[in-house]
């Protein structure tokens, strides 16, 4: 049995690594900011060992790495919902810096980094830049690291914030241009097998998803498994003036840059149990949408 320390425990990804561990028979400890909210009650009820700190602070990083085989990185991410108030990238670099310097102090066997599909590519997207950059930091470090790259989260999809609403789901991708997509869970499942497998894992950089569709694909999926009529709008180019540039940087990746490619067949060989995206609403995204809602 190992011990794990998730960071961003009560998020996606930590959430779902977290849950993925425990149910494999690991030891979770999970680095929460508050201990007294709903989602770190809920993971202290399914047997994770709470503990107090912030990835800005060294001091609590390094009390909570103290013992651990293992540490699951993800820093969140800016543009996106869940992060701070005043969020920069400085912030996510500093923070992804402070994590790996404490693994890295620690001597732990296995050190998971939660990067984003493509990451290294020439797509001048800042905030997945970032990613790289502590990708390189980590292996510059000697971590015994595995880099796991999530495209899309399937979770968007149903996300107040960012997935349907009002009846529509409107993104920058072209009709006819697929895009891939992962289920949170399933990046749990990965990291599970790096923290447990770490002979095959070690020094692998994966890119990671469970399917590739279309968005007025998605969208039909979506109204078979939601009940109910949704239509797709695309934001075009132009609509971005003024923006951040990451914006059209992004328009640009997923429209004519290549877009995602990750090896589906061969990620659902290494983990049979990998959900295309009707399995994930079926099996999540349905009651998710309406929870989310309620």
């Amino acid at each position: 049995m190992i011990t794990v320390l998730v960071t961003g425990a009560t998020g996606a990804q930590g959430g779902a690594t977290a849950r993925g561990l425990l149910a494999a028979g690991q030891r979770v400890r999970a680095l929460v900011r508050d201990p007294g909210t709903p989602a770190a009650r809920t993971l202290a009820a399914a047997g994770a060992e709470l503990v107090r700190g912030d990835m800005d602070d060294r001091l609590s990083l390094d009390a909570a790495t103290r013992g651990v085989d293992g540490v699951f990185s993800v820093q969140p991410t800016l543009g996106y919902p869940g992060t701070p108030p005043g969020f920069a990238i400085d912030d996510e670099l500093r923070y992804g810096r402070n994590v790996a310097d404490a693994a890295a102090a620690a001597g732990v066997r296995s050190f998971v980094y939660a990067s984003v599909g493509a990451a290294d590519a020439s797509h001048g997207i800042a905030r997945w830049q970032t990613k790289d950059t502590l990708e390189r930091y980590g292996r510059d470090l000697g971590l015994p690291m595995t880099a796991l790259r999530p495209v899309r989260f399937m979770d968007n999809q149903v996300h107040p914030q960012m997935g349907v609403r009002d009846g529509m789901l409107a993104d920058v991708i072209l009709p006819d241009v697929p895009v891939q997509l992962i289920a949170a869970t399933d990046i749990g499942a990965f990291a599970t097998l790096a923290f447990t497998r770490p002979a095959e894992y070690t020094g692998r950089t994966i890119e990671l998803a469970g399917d590739e569709l279309t968005m007025p694909q998605i969208v039909r999926a979506m109204e078979r498994a939601l009940r109910r009529p949704i239509t797709y709008r695309h934001i075009p180019r132009e609509a971005l003036a003024g923006r951040d540039a990451d914006a059209v940087a992004g328009y640009d990746f997923a429209n004519h840059g290549g877009g995602w490619h990750a090896d589906i067949d061969a990620l659902r060989e290494e983990h049979p149990g990998l959900m295309d995206f009707a399995t994930w609403l079926d099996r999540e995204g349905a009651a998710a949408f309406t929870t989310a809602r309620a």
